[in-house]
């Protein structure tokens, strides 16, 4: 168990094996040096400047446009401070494995900036937060090295993040002023909706890569990627977590220079799975729900001429077996997916419920209380009911001439209402584990009070040995 404390924030529970076995010692260390990394950004070595701005340049192989922005930033800086809350500022270039001039050009700065040097790539989110680990200041900030973002912009977030009180707040390229390429527009369009239907906020540019962070929300926010999908998962996990605010601010977005790096099929399957995993992480009965909802929606378009036919003609045809057997599949996967998107959720509670929150919902009531017995019992009935004569029949004369679409229809209410009653059960457990969890993460942040240092005194004393002499050896 790795505890660390530090007047900005504390962390606990990072634990690290340390038994590693021949095969896996490597990639076991490799691992380890990347969560000490993770937690060195998040507690500096030094104490922490309230007011201090680090402002991040990662560059790969940028030796057109690095001396440049440099110099733009270094330019901006008493603009920062007379413009902002803040009061002094740190500007830190790392060189994520260029092969070009970009190192050389760059040293020429050194007695104004950090200069970080990465002898091989290691990726933009690496490098940014190498940047971060090595900066005390309270508020972090990155610039891409391309030239597409403006220095002095950096005094417009930080006003925004003060004013409004915000965890995380970027520059927005989607407006007007954008000189975004259209390809791009339409992605990171696509991106920020998919993002505003999964999460409770909503943001124009989810990869924008100019923005500033307090550091006390990076303990919400990491671990994040090494690689160009940092600056979306960054804005995936900041808009789904329940505890942190995140807003942007429109700024002017000129044309890079140089070649990008980004490739738009890699780099946006990439964007679409940390978008994805901070979903499942966070809101996982969003996903699931909307995958039930589909499912519900095709079943019942598949059976939509079925149950028209049945009231004109009280009866089916039988070549609708086909749609009654697709549509029971879709209905019992739709039941499953909604029953999961509600596990899905308790367990979130679970684990990480001061980020999620522990508001009840509609759907809540559904599995809990008096109320939620009301589909199973009506399921049952009407299934039953349906096939009841059958049973009759097939008890007296030993054969049934039931039709076959009663049996389909009464499968699906016997199969709906086992998944009802399973998830009621697993979610009994996960209410026991989360009133577990709960209690020793009060004795854990807090100490234990006095009542219940008895009652663990009371526990001990139940369950000590009881002295009854010396022992006594039989033959």
């Amino acid at each position: 168990m790795l505890i660390i404390n530090s007047p900005a924030c504390r962390v606990r529970s990072l634990q690290a094996h340390s038994v590693l076995d021949k095969t896996s010692s490597c990639k076991s260390q490799c691992r380890l040096d990347i969560i000490l990394t993770e937690v060195r950004v998040l507690v500096p070595c030094a104490h922490i400047n309230n007011m201090k701005l680090t402002i991040a340049i990662p560059a790969l192989n940028e030796e057109d446009s690095i001396i440049s922005i440099i110099e733009r930033t270094l330019a901006a800086r008493e603009y920062i401070i007379a413009n902002s809350p803040v009061t002094e500022l740190d500007i830190a270039v790392v060189s994520d494995g260029s092969t070009d001039q970009t190192v050389e050009r760059a040293s020429k700065f050194r007695d104004r900036i950090r200069l970080i040097v990465f002898p091989k790539n290691r990726g933009y989110g690496a490098a940014i937060k190498e940047a971060w680990r090595e900066s005390d200041a309270e508020l972090l900030g990155f610039l891409d090295a391309d030239g597409t973002c403006e220095p002095r912009f950096f005094a417009n977030l930080c006003s925004a993040l003060a004013k409004e009180n915000l965890d995380v707040v970027l520059g927005c390229r989607l407006n007007k002023d954008s000189k975004m390429p259209v390809v791009r527009l339409v992605g990171n369009t696509m991106f920020a909706t998919l993002l505003s239907l999964l999460a409770n906020s909503s943001v124009r540019d989810t990869a924008s890569g100019m923005r500033v962070v307090r550091r006390p929300s990076l303990r919400h926010i990491f671990p994040l990627p090494d690689g160009l999908h940092f600056t979306p998962a960054m804005s995936a996990r900041a808009m789904m977590s329940g505890v942190l605010s995140i807003g942007e601010v429109n700024m002017p977005y000129n044309e890079r220079v140089g070649e990008s790096k980004l490739h738009v099929m890699k780099d946006g399957i990439r964007f679409l799975r940390v978008i994805m995993e901070a979903a499942f992480l966070y809101r996982p009965s969003r996903p699931l729900a909307l995958f039930g909802l589909f499912c519900a929606t095709l079943a019942a378009a598949i059976m939509a001429s079925p149950i028209l036919y049945y009231i004109q003609n009280k009866s089916v045809q039988e070549w609708m077996i086909y749609r009654f057997l697709v549509a029971n599949l879709l209905g019992t996967t739709a039941v499953l997916s909604g029953c999961t998107a509600y596990l899905a959720k308790q367990m979130t509670r679970v684990a990480i419920e001061q980020e999620v929150g522990a508001e009840r919902s509609l759907v809540d009531s559904l599995f809990n209380g008096a109320s939620s017995w009301i589909a199973p019992v009506c399921l049952v009935g009407f299934g039953s009911m349906l096939v009841a004569g059958s049973f009759f029949e097939w008890w007296k004369t030993g054969h049934t001439l039931e039709h076959w679409s009663r049996f389909i229809v009464m499968t699906f209410c016997f199969a709906t209402t086992i998944t009802i009653l399973l998830t009621k059960g697993v979610d009994q457990v996960l209410s026991l584990l989360r009133e577990r969890v709960h209690y020793w993460r009060e004795i854990d942040m807090v100490g234990p009070s006095p009542g219940t240092l008895a009652q663990l005194a009371n526990n001990v004393e139940a369950w000590a040995p009881i002295e009854t002499g010396p022992e006594v050896k039989h033959p």
